[in-house]
């Protein structure tokens, strides 16, 4: 059981047993949402879970929708007892009723195949009763129990249909065997009421175990994390339980070894393998003073770490909720079957019902119209309606996440194969992020050296990259920097403060016009820098006579190297791309054509400020173009929120990471067309899934109700159905993003 509190709401995360069919979820729901204070419900029949949002006031709300979801029928359970349960599960876990059915309706079953060879095989009627009575009544106990709990609740579901139908059957044996005239030996139907029930258990069976393999990538997820580590001490080496670790322990991590926790490296150098997080194959170079992520493999060296987070904190525990999340979320479209397969079962039971009359009414005897009633009721179950669209958002989601593509919303996943225009912040998106001061201009009589070194002091406490580049050259040069006083920052436009007694501002050209400044010599080589597509700041000194221009910066940033393939890939699928920049228009468009963008054809907007980037993605959904951004940093997030679907780069900040409904674990543009791409396919399986579903339904009911189906025959498709459904979500996990022939070195 998870439990999250954020203002006066919380959210409460139950596992759900013993459900078979998208009626199930409707009847869960149903219960859970009676609840005083509940706002909402989702029931996810793939993984077996509730996710359940409430008013935080309420008390005991665990409790009580414990007690709601059995009194609906069904086992609640904790999170961790269902994932520790399937852990434990093998491949053959829970076959034997399966086996035991199969060999006890097998015998029942020869009769069909003596026909085919003109020999009668029939089985005496008490010896028939033999076999078919245990399977009724033992192994089929769960479909009266379950059937029951639903009659009660005036609901019907998977269960119900069964029981009834394979009910109907066993008595109509029963009856004809019993009223037979001495002699006479009478065509008896436990056969179809026994096969039928095998059959469903066969097909339940095998859907539990392709559901565990949707689900192989969360376990995977948890199996990266080390159960002991070993914990650096004044006496030396100690293994201690990882749960004992806490944020400053020093760890020791050997070659080969996972590394436990998120952490710093104070001493060795390695080759780190962080595939498992973000898919990228190749190991990377970690030495003092860089960060570590938990779960990563340890390459060659011995490194000794500095715990910086733990348990929940981490980024592995983050990841693990993203996609539990994304795994139990509801997709839109699935609410639409929802609303379907509440009103499915009495609808189903009414056809049985006048499938049973229009028969008798036709001149057929009870027994003829009783068997095509039951295949009727057989036939229908919704088992593959609940499935068809949870199964393909898991298996996307798990494969998704395999290379580096967290989806942490279902709506995301569904509104991504349709979106149209491609929105990329600059700075960290497309380029590296990491831009350098290419030429520092003093006014005429300045000292250049003095200057840089207030500039540097000034930016000293930021953490833009233009600020970082600026504090960068002045120490390259060797000067120092100085405390700054009052430092204070304009957001889109740059930061004014005092150092050593002097005010000075520091910002974009735009600003320091809008502040009326002239720049006076520096004019004419502003606008040479800005002819070659620099972007540029000027410093300025705020004095008696007014503001001063004494410097200008002119700074370039180099493009990501992958970043123009990946344009080129997305417009190749026919999507337009579009780069967002706050810089000057010279030095966006200069940007931009290096990245294979055109400019002229309205691909670029620049001069944006970080306010306005909301904005702006609002005018390009105009016309009800569906629309991603892309983006990395803190000013992003608005945008990220406000377009269609935010994909947010992992090495960026945790705020663009949480208004986004993806996130990139590398910082690689290709992975946005990966991104889109599973999203297509995703969704290509979830239709597919519900016509297969349907087709089950549409097709088998009529074939049914006119008599040309047998019970055995519509058990067969039933079970069928949901092992199709889950079989075509499976193939899911073969995806591969484009140009990648083979899987990274994740193991899930």
């Amino acid at each position: 059981m998870n439990v999250a509190t954020a203002s006066t709401t919380a959210t409460l995360d139950l596992g759900v047993g013993g459900m078979t069919c998208a009626s199930c979820v409707a009847r869960v729901e149903r219960a859970v949402r009676k609840l005083p204070g509940v706002q909402d419900a989702s029931v996810n029949l793939a993984t077996e879970s509730l996710h359940l949002s409430y008013d935080g006031a309420e008390p005991d709300m665990e409790l009580r929708a414990r007690r709601a979801v059995r009194s609906a029928g069904y086992e609640p359970r904790s999170l961790q007892e269902q994932q520790s349960e399937a852990a434990r599960q093998g491949p053959w876990t829970g076959f034997f009723p399966v086996a035991a059915g199969l060999l006890l309706s097998a015998p029942l079953v020869l009769p069909m195949f003596g026909d085919l060879f003109g020999r009668s095989w029939t089985l005496p009627a008490w010896l028939q009763f033999v076999l078919a009575t245990p399977v009724q009544f033992i192994l089929g106990a769960r479909f009266y129990r379950a059937g029951w709990h639903a009659a009660r609740a005036l609901s019907g579901n998977m269960d119900l249909l069964v029981a009834l139908g394979t009910s109907a059957g066993y008595g109509l044996s029963l009856w004809l065997w019993w009223s037979a005239p001495e002699g006479h030996a009478p065509h008896l139907y436990f056969e179809a009421s026994a096969v039928v029930i095998s059959l469903v258990l066969l097909g339940k069976w095998l859907e539990a175990r392709a559901r565990r393999q949707t689900t192989t990538a969360i376990r995977a997820l948890h199996a990266l994390r080390p159960d002991t580590v070993t914990l650096l001490t004044p006496d030396g080496e100690v293994q201690v339980p990882i749960a004992e670790i806490m944020v400053g322990d020093q760890l020791v991590v050997r070659p080969g070894e996972r590394i436990p926790t998120d952490a710093l490296v104070r001493e060795g150098e390695s080759q780190v393998d962080e595939s498992m997080l973000t898919g990228e194959p190749l190991p990377v170079p970690r030495a003092r003073g860089s960060s570590v992520t938990g779960g990563a493999i340890n390459g060659e060296g011995r490194l000794v770490l500095e715990v910086s987070a733990t348990g929940s904190e981490t980024v592995l525990a983050r990841i693990i909720r993203l996609v539990e999340d994304a795994q139990a979320a509801k997709a839109p479209i699935q609410r639409l079957v929802d609303k379907v397969s509440a009103v499915f079962v009495p609808v189903v039971l009414l056809i049985g019902l006048l499938t049973l009359l229009a028969w008798l009414w036709a001149g057929a005897g009870l027994e003829t119209s009783l068997i095509h009633a039951v295949a009727v009721l057989v036939i229908a179950c919704p088992c593959a309606l609940g499935l068809a669209t949870p199964a393909a958002v898991m298996a996307g989601t798990g494969v998704a996440a395999r290379h580096g593509i967290l989806i942490k919303d279902a709506l995301a996943l569904e509104l991504a194969h349709r979106v149209a225009t491609v929105a990329f912040d600059k700075t960290g998106t497309l380029t590296e992020g990491k831009p350098r001061v290419s030429a520092f201009v003093a006014a005429e009589g300045e000292d250049e050296n003095a200057l840089l070194a207030a500039l540097a002091s000034l930016q000293s406490g930021s953490e833009h990259p233009l600020a970082r580049a600026v504090v960068r050259a002045a120490r390259e040069r060797g000067l120092q920097v100085a405390a700054p006083e009052a430092v204070r920052a304009v957001p889109g436009r740059g930061t004014e403060g005092r150092v050593q007694g002097h005010g000075y501002l520091i910002g974009s050209l735009r600003w320091m016009q809008e502040l009326g400044l002239a720049l006076g010599s520096l004019d004419e080589r502003a606008q040479a820098l800005q002819a070659q597509g620099a972007t540029l700041s000027v410093m300025a000194e705020r004095g008696a006579n007014g503001l001063q221009a004494r410097a200008l910066l002119a700074f370039g940033d180099e493009a990501k190297p992958g970043a123009r393939q990946a344009l080129a890939t997305l417009r190749a699928r026919g999507l337009r791309s579009v780069m967002i920049s706050g810089d000057n228009r010279g030095a966006a468009e200069a940007m931009a054509r290096r990245l294979g963008l055109r400019p002229e054809e309205g691909e670029v907007l620049a001069e944006v400020l970080p306010g306005d980037k909301a904005a702006a993605i609002r005018r390009l959904q105009a016309g009800g173009q569906v629309v991603a951004m892309v983006g990395d940093g803190v000013n992003d997030a608005p945008a990220l929120a406000a377009a269609d679907v935010g994909m947010a780069m992992g090495n960026g900040t945790d705020v663009a990471m949480h208004a986004a409904g993806i996130t990139l674990m590398r910082g690689d543009p290709a992975l946005v067309a990966a991104a889109l791409d599973i999203s297509h396919r995703t969704v290509l399986k979830i239709r597919q899934n519900l016509f297969w579903a349907f087709i089950y339904n549409v097709a088998g009911i009529p074939l049914a109700a006119l008599g040309y189906l047998s019970p055995v025959v519509a058990g067969a498709a039933m079970a069928l159905s949901s092992v199709s459904v889950m079989a075509n979500a499976l193939l899911l996990r073969r995806w591969r993003p484009q140009g990648e022939n083979q899987a990274p070195g994740a193991p899930y």
